[in-house]
């Protein structure tokens, strides 16, 4: 178990070289499998923990020095994110509510609460913010398919956070990406990216921590 642990962590602590090393060995097909991740890792709700922000940052990085065809990358991926959660909501809205449980390996009751909270303080808006969110980016389409939102509404917000997401993190690697400090802490700018991701759920982790110790100091 703390191998596997530590293969994920070194996954993200080198994806520049993990991902420059995939290009070289599959060539063309590296695009494909580029898809095959954002498209499960926005799509299906078993896969949060695939990389996202990270990925794209790592993707335009190396479009930017001319390994990869940032065109090819930002089209392709970008439809991909979107239809990533157009079955996502699909998904949702046919299967329900019903399957998370809090003792669940894999639909939590946490993941739904978290993801719930976020349309309780964002609305229909929480489709965009969520796309920069780990693990709420990948249940917020399903909570909106199980909650009935109007696929219109949803289809909206979908296509307009897709294109935001690829156009921020596939831009900012592909205009930063050929800086030699950024190339030389790569390691760095991608821990950045995740820690910068997982701030806004740090920040609702922290609010119910802090007002269920008032509650509890009132009681």
């Amino acid at each position: 178990m703390t191998e596997i642990f530590m293969q994920f962590i070194d996954l993200f602590l080198h994806l520049d070289k993990y991902l420059e090393m995939a290009v070289q060995q599959y060539g063309v097909w590296i695009y494909i499998i580029l898809i095959a991740i954002i498209f499960c890792e926005t799509g299906l709700v078993v896969t949060p923990i695939l990389p996202g922000d990270s990925l794209l940052f790592a993707a335009g990085a190396l479009a930017a020095m001319g390994l990869l065809d940032i065109y090819i990358l930002f089209f392709t991926l970008l439809i991909a994110a979107i239809l990533g959660d157009a079955l996502n909501y699909q998904i949702g809205h046919y299967v329900g509510l019903k399957v998370f449980k809090k003792d669940a390996k894999i639909f939590k009751l946490k993941y739904l609460e978290k993801t719930h909270n976020f349309y309780e303080k964002y609305g229909s808006k929480t489709i965009v913010i969520a796309r920069f969110v780990p693990i709420v980016r990948t249940f917020a389409p399903f909570v909106a398919g199980a909650s009935k939102m109007t696929y219109k509404t949803f289809a909206t917000y979908n296509i307009f956070g897709a294109f935001l997401w690829m156009f921020l993190m596939l831009g900012a690697g592909y205009l930063f990406g050929t800086i030699p400090w950024i190339k030389n802490n790569f390691s760095i700018i991608v821990l950045g990216i995740i820690f910068i991701s997982i701030l806004p759920m740090v920040y609702e982790i922290g609010k119910a921590l802090l007002e269920n110790r008032k509650k509890n100091m009132e009681n």
